[in-house]
C-alpha cells in the first residue's frame, strides 16, 4: 500500500474510533483523542487523500469520515494486534463444546451457540449444502446497523438459503485459516455495506463446512478472530477422532 506513516496512523485511529462509536470521525476528534501531532487542517487534507485512495468515505457533506471495507481489511491484516484468549475463556469454551464430542449435529449446534454468546453476534455453521445451524439472532439488534429492517431481513433470508451461503463463502479466496468478508463481498447490493462476516473452515469426515459469525463491519476483530479460530480448531480436532 502506498501510504505514509501518518496516513497509516490516521486509518488506525479512525477504524478504532468508528468501532467504538459507530459515528463518522472528524478531524477534531482525531486531534483531541488520538494526539497524532498535526493540526486539524492537515488531518482534513490527509483524510481527503485517503478518501481518494478508497480507504475512507464521507456519508454526508458536513460529516466526518468512516472507514471503507478496504480500510477495515488493511487494519485487520496489517495494524491490529489480536488479543490472547484467556485461559478461563478457553477452558469454558472447551467444556461447553467437548460435552458434545460424540454427536456431529449437537457439536455444531453447541459451537454456534457458544460463538453467539461470546461475540454477541449472529453465529452460523454449515456442512456442504444440506445443513445450516445458527444462533444469536437477537444479538444483531445490539448494533445500530441492524435497526435497518431491510438489512436484517436480508441477513435472515441469506441464512435460510444454503446455496446462497455457499456462493458467498466461495468468494473468500486463498489459504488463510480465517476468512473475512465485508460489505459488498457479501453481495453487490449496497445494503450489505455495514456488515462483516468472519468464518473458518471445518471438516467433519468427508463433509466440508464453515463456522463463523455475522455482525457489523466494525466488530471487535481482535477478540473475534482468535475466538472463531479456537472454536473451529476444536471442532476439527474432535472430528478427527470419529
Amino acid at each position: 500500500m502506498d501510504l505514509s506513516s501518518r496516513q497509516t496512523a490516521i486509518i488506525k485511529a479512525i477504524v478504532e474510533e468508528y468501532t467504538s462509536s459507530a459515528e463518522p470521525v472528524g478531524s477534531v476528534t482525531l486531534e483531541n483523542k488520538y494526539r497524532l501531532g498535526v493540526s486539524p487542517a492537515t488531518l482534513r487534507n490527509e483524510m481527503a487523500a485517503l478518501e481518494e485512495k478508497g480507504f475512507l468515505a464521507q456519508p454526508h457533506a458536513s460529516a466526518g469520515r468512516v472507514p471503507t471495507s478496504v480500510a477495515i481489511k488493511f487494519y485487520v491484516n496489517e495494524l491490529m494486534k489480536e488479543r490472547d484468549l484467556s485461559v478461563a475463556e478457553q477452558v469454558a469454551v472447551k467444556e461447553n463444546v467437548w460435552d458434545y464430542r460424540s454427536n456431529p449435529d449437537a457439536l455444531l449446534r453447541e459451537s454456534v451457540r457458544v460463538l453467539a454468546d461470546r461475540t454477541k453476534s449472529l453465529s452460523f455453521a454449515t456442512l456442504d449444502k444440506d445443513r445450516t445451524y445458527h444462533s444469536g439472532y437477537a444479538n444483531l439488534l445490539l448494533a445500530r446497523e441492524f435497526f435497518n429492517i431491510d438489512l436484517t431481513r436480508e441477513i435472515f433470508d441469506m441464512l435460510d438459503h444454503s446455496n446462497r451461503l455457499m456462493e458467498i463463502f466461495g468468494r473468500a479466496l486463498g489459504a488463510q485459516p480465517i476468512h473475512l468478508l465485508i460489505g459488498r463481498d457479501l453481495g453487490v447490493d449496497i445494503i450489505f455495506e455495514p456488515v462483516g462476516c468472519l468464518f473458518a473452515d471445518v471438516q467433519i469426515g468427508d463433509r466440508r463446512g464453515q463456522l463463523g459469525i455475522i455482525g457489523p463491519c466494525r466488530q471487535a476483530y481482535d477478540h473475534n478472530i482468535p475466538l472463531v479460530r479456537y472454536v473451529a480448531n476444536l471442532v476439527n480436532q474432535i472430528a478427527e477422532t470419529w
